[in-house]
Parts: structure tokens; C-alpha cells; sequence
């Protein structure tokens, strides 16, 4: 079977590479908790099936998919965010950003809590 060489398949190895490389560590039981935590999409709201995994520090500038960087985002938010900062791509659509960022503190903390008892 032929590698395909597409721009697209070639994009998508070289992220698979940086993802790989990144350190990234996110459990499936963390991702569980995350979803059951936020409830629908972190960024807009949206409610339902087919949340993705969103990193709020894109891999691309150095973030990973660990318990304090992922977030559940629709895909219309997933695709939009790209590799942008949160804030900015937040302030460019208009969107509730001290609302986001205050939610996203108190859902790590209570995320974190299980773990920072083990230490």
C-alpha cells in the first residue's frame, strides 16, 4: 500500500510527531473526568455528543495534553481556536473570557484535587 503524500497526510505526521515528543500524558479516565467536569464545550457552551480534546496552550506553542491544558471544545471551537492563544482567539470572537478563564481555574483545582492528595 502506497504512503500517501498528500499535504494533508504530511501535516498530520509531523503532528504526530510533536505530539509524541511533547510528553503528553492525559489518561483516558483523566479525559472522562474532564468531560463529566465541564459538561458541554468550555469555550461556547455547546452541548451534546462529539467534544474534542482541545489543548488551551496549542502543542504548536509548546503545550501538551496533560489534566491542566486540555479542555472540551465543540468542533466549530476546536477547528476556529486552531493553534491561537485562548485569550486572544476568545477576544477576537467576542466571547466571555474572564468567565472562561474564572470556570477553567475552578475545574482544575477540583480535577487536581484526587492527585494532590497522593503526593
Amino acid at each position: 500500500m502506497a504512503v500517501r503524500n498528500t499535504r494533508r497526510a504530511r501535516a498530520a505526521r509531523r503532528r504526530s510527531k510533536r505530539v509524541a515528543a511533547s510528553g503528553s500524558d492525559l489518561t483516558d479516565e483523566q479525559w472522562f473526568r474532564i468531560l463529566e467536569a465541564w459538561g458541554c464545550c468550555a469555550y461556547c457552551g455547546a452541548d451534546g455528543t462529539g467534544l474534542q480534546k482541545d489543548c488551551v496552550l496549542p502543542i504548536s506553542r509548546g503545550g501538551r495534553y496533560t489534566l491542566d491544558n486540555v479542555v472540551p471544545a465543540c468542533r466549530s471551537c476546536n477547528a476556529s481556536k486552531s493553534n491561537d492563544e485562548v485569550t486572544s482567539w476568545m477576544r477576537r470572537r467576542r466571547m466571555d473570557e474572564p468567565a472562561f478563564l474564572g470556570r477553567w481555574v475552578a475545574v482544575m483545582t477540583t480535577l487536581r484535587e484526587p492527585y494532590d492528595q497522593d503526593l
